[in-house]
Parts: structure tokens; sequence; C-alpha cells
């Protein structure tokens, strides 16, 4: 079997516009393919990260832990709860009190969206057996914010919703 290498050029000896894209394709293929593949493993690796730092929160809350949170949480923490909003300092002083009793929790259905190169939202289900003066409502939808700063991911937002029965 022969190859003519010259069927594929033109007078002026360029190769022709379709031949040439022909052999380029696979090479700009297989270089976006390994972007999305290194882009897909680095959210996967920051998805099981960001679950980590999650789980490490909920054990911290059920221990009282409020020195976790000191560091878990930026400066300009923000968190939606039901009573209302509260800061950084509020949280800390509030989990490192008596005021709860969490008996167990269940965490699931974890997904994570990359907002840009420092932002990213993780989503989950929970359910608490928690007592706070009342029964914590339960189960709820979680929506907690991280965002790098420095070499860290620090949680700046945080919003449980209630999933009605």
């Amino acid at each position: 079997m022969s190859y003519c290498f010259r069927c594929f050029l033109t007078e002026n000896g360029l190769m022709k516009p379709t031949i040439l894209r022909m052999a380029f394709f696979p090479i700009v293929f297989l270089i976006s393919s390994l972007g999305a593949t290194a882009e897909s493993t680095d959210d996967a690796a920051l998805k099981d990260q960001l679950i980590a730092l999650e789980k490490k929160s909920w054990e911290a809350w059920k221990n009282r832990d409020g020195k976790f949170f000191q560091d878990f949480l930026s400066d300009d923490h923000v968190e939606v709860g039901f009573g209302g909003l509260a800061n950084n300092a509020e949280v800390v002083s509030f989990v490192g009190s008596p005021a709860c009793t969490v008996k167990s929790y269940r965490l699931d259905h974890f997904e994570m969206k990359r907002l840009d190169a420092n932002t990213a939202l993780l989503i989950y289900w929970e359910e608490q057996d928690t007592i706070c003066r009342n029964r914590v409502p339960s189960p709820c939808w979680v929506s907690s914010l991280y965002m790098k700063r420095g070499d860290r991911w620090l949680n700046v937002f945080y919003q449980q919703t209630q999933i009605q029965k």
C-alpha cells in the first residue's frame, strides 16, 4: 500500500484545509480532554476535601467544639439558621455552649458546584436528632459556601432549609 503525501497538498505546496483539520483534530481533542480530566480531577479532590471539612464541623457541633469553628469559619462568616442570622463569633460561642445536645446526625447526597478557582458551594442533605430547648427541624438541605483564602478553604456562608414532609 503506498501513501501519497503529495495528494494532500495544494498547488502552492500547502496542505489542503480539510486534511489539515483532520490531522490536527485528534491533537486538539486530546489536549482539551486532558484539560477537562485535570479539571474534573481537581474538582473531585476539592469536593472530597470540602466534604471532609463539613463532616468534621458536624462532629465539632456534636462535641460542642467551638475551637474547631474558630479555625473553620471565615472572619466574615454568615449563617442563616432557624433563629435568624449569626456571625462568626456568635456561631463559635453557641457551638461551644451547652445550649444544644446532638444525639445523632446523618449526611448524604453531597454535590459541589465550583463557582471560580477560589469559591465552591457544597450542597447536601442532613438529618439530625438535636435538642436546643426544642427539637431542631430536620431533615434539611444544606448550602455551605467555601472560599479559599490564602492556602485554606474557609466556610463563609451556611444555611439549612427544612424539607417539608
